[in-house]
């Protein structure tokens, strides 16, 4: 996993637990820390967290693709 994925998985971490305490709280954590809602900083955060989240689909995807080499199909054979 290179730096790119690995900044990536942990905003995400962070967007999560920020939903989770959102959920749980009625508190925004990202929010809070960049001046309110609609402020630059806060949408910069959010903007950041979601291309994470679409950059460690990656991930998942290499994921799949590495148990489907590791079980040959029966055509594969």
């Amino acid at each position: 996993m290179d730096t790119v994925q690995r900044l990536a998985l942990a905003l995400t971490i962070i967007g999560a637990l920020n939903w989770g305490v959102a959920g749980l709280f009625r508190f925004d954590v990202v929010g809070q820390l960049g001046g309110g809602f609609s402020e630059p900083l806060s949408r910069f955060l959010y903007i950041a967290i979601g291309i994470s989240g679409l950059l460690t689909l990656g991930l998942l995807f290499d994921k799949w693709r590495d148990r489907k080499s590791e079980h040959p199909t029966a055509e594969e054979t």
